[in-house]
Parts: structure tokens; C-alpha cells; sequence
């Protein structure tokens, strides 16, 4: 699919706001500056929204790997990958501790090879230019067919 702009993005981030449950898990993959925490803003906010509360500001958690937002009844866990290197540091993060009472927005999940039940993963590379972007969904269980709903 291509992404013509950044109102597309946000609305593709408002259909799959709608549908986000406790125990979701999105990895964001693609190159450095394609959109994936632009695609997390968009999609923190919209559930802010969802909730009647005010937007707040989503920074990438480059540096701190992880930035947690509490949503009345869901709790984000938005982590950025990056600077992990190797597989067993990931350990240390506790990512999957407590599975079923957040959800998590991975960036750069590369390195994860946990077996998920209700993973969405979004690719995002560059289009043929600086508005677009091509973008591929793949998802599990709830999330299977979910590029043919948007």
C-alpha cells in the first residue's frame, strides 16, 4: 500500500487505534526516518482521544528505549531497539513481563523472537517521494487480514 501523506498515516493509525486491545504488540520496521515514531505519535494520540483526554507529546525513546503512556484503561509500552545489539540485552528489558496487561510498540524489533499471539507488524519504506511512503501490514490472529480492512 502506499501512504500519500501524513493525514493517511494518521487515519491508517486511527483504524488500528480502534481495534487495540491489552496484549497487542506492533513492531514498526523500516530505515531510519521513515515514519515509525511519526506512526506512534499518531497513534497515542488518537487513543488519547478515543478517551477524552488531552494529547501529550510522543518523543522517540531512542536514548531511553523505553516511554510509557497511561491511557485511562491501557497502558503503551513504546520501546525503540536501536541501540540493542545483541539478543540477550533484550532480557534485561523485561519486554514480555507483563504481556497481557499493555501493549507495546516495538521499534527495530529485529532482534526479538518471541512468539506473539496478537502481533501487527508494519513495514514503512520510502515512496517515490519525501510524502509517501510504501507500507506492508502483516499480522497475527485478530490482526491477520487487517491491510485488507484499511
Amino acid at each position: 500500500m502506499i501512504v500519500k501523506s501524513l493525514d493517511h498515516l494518521n487515519l491508517i493509525s486511527k483504524s488500528i487505534s480502534k481495534k487495540l486491545e491489552n496484549g497487542d504488540c506492533i513492531f514498526l520496521i523500516g530505515e531510519i526516518g521513515v515514519g515509525k515514531t511519526t506512526f506512534t505519535r499518531f497513534l497515542i494520540n488518537n487513543l488519547q482521544n478515543q478517551k477524552g483526554l488531552k494529547e501529550t507529546e510522543v518523543l522517540s525513546p531512542t536514548f531511553n528505549l523505553l516511554y510509557e503512556y497511561e491511557i485511562k484503561d491501557l497502558k503503551i509500552m513504546h520501546y525503540d531497539l536501536y541501540r540493542i545489539k545483541k539478543a540477550n540485552e533484550l532480557d534485561h528489558l523485561g519486554i514480555f513481563l507483563e504481556n497481557e496487561k499493555t501493549i507495546k510498540i516495538i521499534e527495530w524489533p529485529d532482534l526479538i523472537k518471541t512468539p506473539l499471539t496478537n502481533k501487527l507488524e508494519i513495514h514503512l519504506e520510502y515512496g517515490e517521494n519525501d510524502k509517501e511512503r510504501k507500507m506492508k501490514i502483516n499480522g497475527v490472529n485478530k490482526w491477520k487480514d487487517f491491510e485488507n480492512e484499511i
